[in-house]
């Protein structure tokens, strides 16, 4: 990889001379601006806006432009007499952890590699030094004009910079929240808990460009003089309406989409938060407890009917209590008759 710096990491008293390579590219399909009756090349003339004339890159230089338009030229030795001491080298100024850094002052990312054989020895040092810590450095460098704010940390066995912005780079989220006020219930968080767990982890390798690759498809096609077929218009999505039926939606299709089959009718509860569901449980039980009252109606009738049958059968002995009575009488008064 070509090297688009060439300097010095200070660290201490310890210079690592180094090398800084780009660590990223850019992929994206690029266009040229054409005319579209004949096909032609558009291009890009400077032209001074004075006396009308096209300029060549050795005849154009670097200005300020004021608030009124005046315009203050600056240049090249002016900027080297400048004092910058990071002109030639990433000056390490501290250790942090790297969870001080706001993922938001994360910018372009480089590979430092070390510019020479005696390079090898303070590289190596700093680079396990900074596995054992488990921390960044903090550095300020130079490139293309300007004083940069960076972040060194360990990719597998290299030393990679990430340029940093600085803090006053980073506009204040204020006013982009939402300004109406809106409650989250629980049982919609549970859904959506279990939407990224359903969801789970993936493996970045296996992430493409789907568009690039259709505007490649695209392009070959047109180069083969093939016609491109339009693709299905989309009906846009709707407005959701129904929050929990939007998430049961997605996490009954993302378990679709993993071969899980049909998702279960009830959702787990996760650790540290209660189920709403299990506040709701009583309203959804209802007839549970109604069939309870039955029963316990019916035990407590229970023993109306015991009692009804003892009542009936102290009846019963009580009548043949008077029959047996009846039939001593006769048999006591029938020794009168044949007295007769």
């Amino acid at each position: 990889m070509r090297s688009i710096w060439n300097g010095a990491i200070s660290f201490g008293l310890v210079s690592i001379p180094i090398k800084l390579v780009n660590a990223t590219e850019n992929r994206s399909i690029s266009f040229r601006q054409i005319h579209t009756e004949d096909g032609g090349r558009i291009r890009y003339r400077k032209v001074c806006e004075l006396d009308g004339e096209e300029v060549s890159s050795e005849e154009i230089g670097k200005a300020y432009e004021e608030a009124d338009g005046t315009m203050i030229q600056i240049t090249d030795e002016d900027l080297a007499q400048l004092p910058l001491p990071t002109a030639k080298t990433i000056e390490i100024v501290a250790f942090v952890p790297a969870s001080q850094i706001d993922p938001l002052q994360i910018d372009t990312a480089y590979y430092l590699s070390a510019n020479g054989v005696p390079a090898a020895k303070p590289y190596t040092l700093l680079r396990e030094a900074l596995k054992r810590s488990d921390r960044v450095a903090i550095a300020k460098f130079a490139l293309r004009g300007r004083e940069r704010l960076g972040m060194l940390r360990v990719v597998d066995d290299v030393i990679a910079m990430h340029g940093l912005l600085w803090p006053d780079e980073i506009r204040s989220p204020e006013g982009v929240a939402p300004d109406t006020s809106v409650t989250v219930r629980d049982a919609e968080l549970d859904l959506a808990d279990a939407l990224m767990d359903t969801l789970g982890e993936v493996d970045i390798e296996t992430l493409h460009d789907d568009y690039r690759e259709a505007v490649e498809q695209m392009i070959a096609a047109k180069a083969e003089g093939a016609e491109v077929a339009a693709p299905k218009e989309e009906k846009p999505g709707g407005q959701v309406i129904d929050l929990m039926a939007a998430l049961e939606s997605s996490v009954r299709a993302a378990r679709e989409a993993r071969g899980e089959g049909e998702p279960e009718a009830s959702v787990h509860e996760l650790p540290g938060r209660k189920k709403t569901a299990a506040r709701a449980a009583p309203k959804e039980s209802g007839g549970k407890k109604s069939t309870a009252k039955s029963s316990g109606t019916a035990k407590k009738a229970a023993p109306a009917r015991k009692s009804t049958s003892k009542t009936a059968a102290s009846g019963t002995k009580a009548a043949d209590k008077k029959t047996t009575a009846k039939k001593s009488t006769t048999k006591k008064a029938s020794p009168r008759k044949r007295a007769s």
